[in-house]
């Protein structure tokens, strides 16, 4: 197969593997991807999965690019916090919730980090339409919820305080029934607890 003819036939693909490859041509030898990389048409951002060189980068498209790099996955945490307009500072690497291990890449075009809850966690997320394509990522409720679980340090004033969390974005845009209702999926008590004195102070801001 030529480059031009695999570019056409994956030109709706944001991030393509050798697995997708091969559901075109069954024998395709590997090997090409190798010589690709080495003219600059392709770039490999980890074993397995690749992105034509030409992509043009947006959030939007590294959402995409998350999801699919390490499945099943949502993005969450700190890049949804600032998708969200929750956190003023500028976020550097893609940030994702999944069921899969603890893992972090780091590509040509960006740092993507996951980290791990158990299954019955995994939820609280939408479904965002990009063209003909999807990305997941965590609810506003839902991000917030993950960020606190998975930093058990923000438990007092000082941390929130140091979090620079906007308040008045937060509590405008959520749904505070449907933020007790995922907390209780949760069932864990110390985030509880932790969340309702987070709750407490930035209703006091």
């Amino acid at each position: 197969m030529r480059y031009l003819e695999l570019k056409e036939k994956l030109k709706n693909f944001t991030i393509f593997s050798l697995s997708d490859i091969r559901k075109i041509e069954n024998n395709f030898d590997r090997r090409r991807l190798n010589e690709w990389q080495g003219k600059g048409y392709i770039k490999k951002l980890r074993r397995g999965y690749y992105i034509f060189s030409n992509t043009f980068l947006n959030e939007e498209v590294l959402f995409l690019i998350a999801n699919k790099l390490y499945s099943p996955s949502y993005v969450s945490s700190e890049m949804a916090l600032s998708f969200y307009g929750l956190i003023p500072e500028g976020v550097y690497h893609v940030t994702s919730i999944s069921t899969l291990k603890t893992e972090n890449f780091k590509t040509p075009i960006a740092e993507f980090s996951y980290r791990m809850v158990k299954p019955e966690l995994f939820f609280g997320y939408q479904l965002v339409r990009v063209g003909n394509q999807q990305y997941k990522i965590a609810e506003i409720e839902k991000t917030v919820l993950d960020f606190l679980y998975l930093n058990p340090q923000m438990s007092d004033q000082a941390t929130f305080f140091e979090w620079r969390f906007n308040s008045k974005n937060f509590l405008a845009k959520a749904d505070m029934i449907k933020f007790s209702k995922y907390l209780n999926i949760f069932k864990n008590k110390r985030l509880a607890m932790r969340v309702n004195k987070f709750i407490q102070f930035i209703k006091k801001k």
